[in-house]
């Protein structure tokens, strides 16, 4: 009767917090600068709030185009300006892509995301993806994309074929974008992010951090994050993976308290979010992802690998949820 209640009484709260908190950088910045442990405890405090404590999304993504991006990323091993020894490919097979996506199940993914390297999909790249989209929301699978920008009306299209999820990252702060980035604008993300709100389609929007910004830039990214109207429902946090090839191999790595860090200022300026630990957990020993567990992430990319790099087994994910006492949504 008391678990009941509390679920209740969460549920309730949940409903009861509005979207459109002001945050500035500044108060932001403030959030960072708590000490670790109050930090932790007023985001546990938050997450408790909104969601169950102990359980976990999970995603699986699959890259169904790889390589050969018009797009100059700097930490992108896809980008066609990077020699990184990738090789570009074609995109997938239907049938391919609902192999793996029945795969993804049957291991217990609720949610199935799909990753194109497009700078922007022309339409007769997005006629086989919608397919994709309906055959995976057939399975029972959240469906979500990642095909760059979009306009308006292939944002409308993927909604009428079912798409729950738009991928969109805003990656940095607007203060340090231009120093990974020289192919697209800002802007251009803002709006194929306002294309996709207004298509009726959940947002997954995040970031990446660990690229050499300060700390300061990484409130900014969160504050630029928190203050879309309504907030994203779904902000995966990126810690880089560095590749050879690309402009930011040899970045000084990000402090592992900072990354945890960041997920907890997210959730506590995002309350309602799934803040999803993304790239960069193969990185990341068991001790770190738990402490992201505790500063409030509730979601992970579940699988063997994310687009073109590696990702904590399957396996490996279970046992560790079991170790903590954790379970996933399924």
């Amino acid at each position: 009767m008391e678990q009941t209640l509390n679920f209740i009484d969460r549920k309730a709260a949940r409903h009861a917090i509005s979207d459109s908190a002001d945050w500035s950088v500044a108060a932001v910045a403030a959030l960072f600068d708590l000490p670790f442990n109050d930090l932790l405890f007023r985001a546990q405090q938050v997450h408790r709030a909104n969601f169950d404590a102990n359980t976990v999304q999970l995603s699986t993504l699959l890259s169904i185009k790889t390589g050969g991006c018009e797009e100059d990323c700097g930490y992108c091993p896809q980008s066609a300006h990077h020699d990184t020894g990738l090789q570009a490919s074609k995109l997938m097979a239907l049938d391919e892509v609902l192999a793996a996506a029945q795969a993804a199940k049957d291991h217990g993914a609720t949610r199935f995301c799909m990753g194109a390297a497009w700078r922007s999909p022309k339409d007769r790249h997005l006629e086989p993806v919608i397919e994709m989209v309906r055959g995976v929301k057939a399975m029972g699978l959240e469906t979500c994309v990642t095909l760059g920008m979009l306009e308006a009306e292939q944002a409308l299209q993927l909604k009428d074929a079912g798409l729950d999820y738009y991928n969109h990252n805003l990656d940095s702060a607007p203060e340090f974008y231009d120093k990974i980035i020289t192919t697209r604008s800002y802007q251009d993300r803002l709006d194929t992010l306002g294309h996709v709100r207004e298509a009726g389609i959940h947002v997954c929007c995040g970031g990446i951090v660990g690229m050499g910004e300060s700390r300061l830039e990484r409130a900014g990214l969160i504050a630029q994050l928190a203050n879309l109207d309504p907030y994203p429902e779904s902000v995966p946090i990126n810690n880089l993976v560095q590749v050879e090839g690309t402009p930011l191999a040899g970045t000084e790595p990000l402090d592992p308290f900072e990354f945890v860090r960041t997920i907890a200022v997210a959730r506590i300026t995002m309350p309602r979010t799934m803040v999803r630990l993304s790239a960069g957990r193969e990185q990341m020993d068991e001790a770190l992802q738990s402490l992201c567990f505790l500063a409030g992430a509730n979601s992970i990319f579940y699988g063997d690998r994310l687009l073109t790099t590696a990702n904590p087994q399957a396996a490996k994910d279970r046992a560790l949820l079991a170790r903590l006492g954790m379970r996933s949504d399924a």
